[in-house]
């Protein structure tokens, strides 16, 4: 799509009366800078940007307790691993038409609406025609089928932007037996080939047990974690780190120079800076390493 003009003179109310309903954001009133960004376009790894094949890898597992995991996901535990491989054929059919929710869950982290538009992005690209849902407001918006179909013009103003207000991000978990039965009938009712949801470690627990029900009830809607959270305690073998992470770090960090540098200008002040990261205390420690103080404490030790 070809991006929208700049309104002279900040005609704001112009531009909402003649944009699309409910997208929150208006690109027409960027900046010169924020248009940039918005164009900016991401690189993507060689593996997706040509045609490839999914194939089985070894057997998934658990880093610890599989014996307990096993039991407690018996349909999806032990699955294969997926791997893509480079491929003379595509692994979508021409005429293939997908119909994918996705769903924000948990704290922002930047990064998370680029994962939409990326969504979006591959859609068009290899399966022309598909639909992306977005489910307003975290889980809750699967439970209540409260959603907007998001098309180009919905995500352009959101893209390599920060925020999670694209569809909004909720707390709300998928956990009893009512709440399991109302998101099948919204996967039902959408006729759902996939859902991604978009979250940390709770949100991707959650979506696991929504595979597990999924698949024991034979339904075709496949769910797919995406690894969100700054306070980098999601990670494994292959998910050495997650998106949001970088920023905050580099963004605590540059906040803790700042009060060095004020506590060398005065000289008759201590400092003590507290992160987050709950339990995990990847953050601070990537602070340290950065930003050098006289003490650091980590959690785990």
């Amino acid at each position: 799509m070809s991006p929208p003009t700049l309104v002279p003179n900040g005609d704001i109310a112009a531009v909402i009366s003649a944009s699309s309903p409910a997208t929150g954001r208006f690109a027409a009133i960027y900046s010169e800078v924020q248009k940039s960004r918005i164009d900016h376009a991401l690189p993507l790894p060689s593996v997706l940007r040509n045609s490839f094949k999914i194939v089985d890898g070894p057997a998934s597992s658990a880093a610890g307790n599989p014996d307990e995991i096993a039991k407690l996901f018996p349909h999806v535990f032990g699955q294969p691993s997926s791997l893509l491989v480079p491929s003379d054929s595509d692994v979508f059919r021409p005429d293939q038409k997908l119909k994918i929710g996705v769903v924000l869950s948990g704290g922002q982290a930047p990064g998370g609406h680029n994962v939409i538009s990326g969504i979006y992005d591959y859609l068009q690209d290899r399966a022309k025609g598909s639909t992306l849902y977005g489910f307003r407001g975290g889980p809750a918006g699967i439970m209540k089928c409260k959603y907007v179909e998001l098309d180009a013009d919905y995500i352009y103003p959101y893209r390599n932007q920060g925020g999670f207000d694209m569809i909004c991000s909720g707390r709300d978990k998928i956990e009893t037996p009512e709440q399991f039965k109302q998101a099948e009938e919204t996967a039902l009712k959408l006729d759902l080939d996939g859902l991604v949801v978009i979250g940390g470690d709770d949100s991707n627990t959650n979506a696991c047990l929504l595979a597990e029900n999924f698949r024991s009830k034979n339904m075709k809607t496949r769910v797919i974690g995406c690894p969100k959270t700054i306070d980098g305690d999601l990670k494994c073998k292959e998910v050495p780190t997650s998106f949001g992470f970088d920023t905050a770090c580099k963004i605590y960090a540059e906040m803790i120079g700042n009060v060095m540098v004020d506590a060398r200008s005065t000289g008759k002040y201590y400092h003590f800076v507290r992160l987050m990261g709950r339990a995990a205390s990847h953050i601070t420690l990537e602070c340290a390493l950065q930003t050098h103080p006289n003490i650091s404490i980590i959690g785990e030790e």
